[in-house]
């Protein structure tokens, strides 16, 4: 089964790009620079930060639904960062190198299932999960901080 993983819209943050520090707090945003790759992945173009460039660090929500799953947590995301990323059929590095959480969901956006694996297992794990109908679509986590890592879905 054919999938597609997808960045986070930029168009979601830009308006925070450039802000003053002053500013960013008052959206509970923080400016970090990368010091280290891997470390600080964005959430639009799915790739770890270059050492020295800067971040947003933001509180994200991911599954702004009305149901007993809704959620929001911190992401990166690069400032100036360009066009949403998108994968298909194949698994971003910044995803393929960590340990990810994987949760299911269907179209009422209940979830359906979840596991834990390695980054490097992600795609049996995504064919598993997208063979169920049941299933509509998939969140990555990183499994050690929580944080949204991207959504994927049947291409």
């Amino acid at each position: 089964m054919s999938y597609r993983i997808s960045g986070l819209p930029r168009d979601r943050f830009a308006h925070l790009f450039g802000l003053s520090d002053d500013a960013l707090a008052a959206y509970g945003a923080v400016r970090m620079t990368a010091t280290a790759k891997p470390g600080y992945p964005c959430r639009v173009t799915l790739e770890a930060a270059e050492p020295g460039e800067n971040l947003l660090l933001l509180n994200y929500e991911h599954l702004p639904e009305e149901t007993p799953y809704r959620s929001r947590h911190a992401i990166f995301v690069r400032e100036g960062a360009g066009d949403a990323a998108e994968f298909t059929g194949a698994v971003p590095e910044q995803l393929a190198i960590r340990l990810l959480s994987v949760r299911a969901y269907d179209a009422q956006h209940m979830m359906t299932d979840a596991d834990v694996v390695e980054g490097a297992e992600l795609e049996p794990l995504i064919a598993r999960f997208l063979a169920d109908p049941a299933v509509d679509y998939l969140h990555v986590h990183n499994a050690r901080r929580g944080c949204f890592a991207a959504r994927v879905d049947r291409a």
